[in-house]
C-alpha cells in the first residue's frame, strides 16, 4: 500500500467535496518541512498501535483563501474561524488517515485537532519516525500535508 498515494486521494477528495476547491500535487514529496513563514498548522495526534501526527501547514494567505471557500464567507485575517477551518481540515484527513491504516488490522485513536500559528516556526518528530510530506497547490498557493508515524 502506497500511503503517499493514498493521502494525495484523500486530500483531493476532502477539498473537492468539502472546501469545493480543486487540489493539484505541486511536486515531489519533500524530505522535510523546514521552517514555516506566516503559516498555519492543524495537527491531529493518532495513539495506538501506531503512533505519530498528521498536519496539514498552510500559509496565512492560502488558509484565509481555504477558509473563505470552506464558509462562503469572505475572511482576510487569520481569526477563530481560520483556526477552526484548519482545525477540521486536519481532523477530516486524520480520520482518512485512520481508516487507511486501520484497514491493516490497526487500532488507532485520534486526538482533538489543534493548530499552531506563527511568524516562524519549524514542526519537528520528537523521535525515530517514517514522514510523509507532501505539497499541493490550490489557485490561491501551496501548502503541505505532513504524515509522521514512529518506526
Amino acid at each position: 500500500m502506497d500511503l503517499a498515494e493514498k493521502i494525495i486521494e484523500s486530500t483531493k477528495e476532502i477539498f473537492s467535496t468539502m472546501v469545493m476547491m480543486d487540489v493539484a500535487v505541486a511536486g515531489p514529496a519533500l524530505k522535510e518541512s523546514g521552517i514555516l513563514h506566516d503559516t498555519i498548522t492543524g495537527m491531529i495526534g493518532l495513539a495506538g498501535t501506531h503512533k505519530g501526527v498528521l498536519a496539514i501547514h498552510i500559509p496565512n494567505p492560502v488558509a484565509m483563501a481555504i477558509t473563505s471557500s470552506f464558509l462562503g464567507m469572505d475572511v482576510d485575517e487569520i481569526n477563530d474561524d481560520v483556526r477552526d477551518a484548519v482545525g477540521e481540515l486536519a481532523n477530516m484527513l486524520g480520520g482518512n488517515v485512520k481508516t487507511i491504516l486501520s484497514q491493516n488490522g490497526r487500532d488507532i485513536d485520534l486526538s482533538l485537532p489543534s493548530t499552531i500559528a506563527g511568524h516562524e516556526y519549524g514542526f519537528q518528530a520528537a523521535c525515530d519516525v517514517d514522514m510523509i510530506i507532501l505539497p499541493f497547490k490550490i489557485e490561491n498557493g501551496e501548502f503541505l500535508v505532513e504524515l509522521q508515524l514512529e518506526k
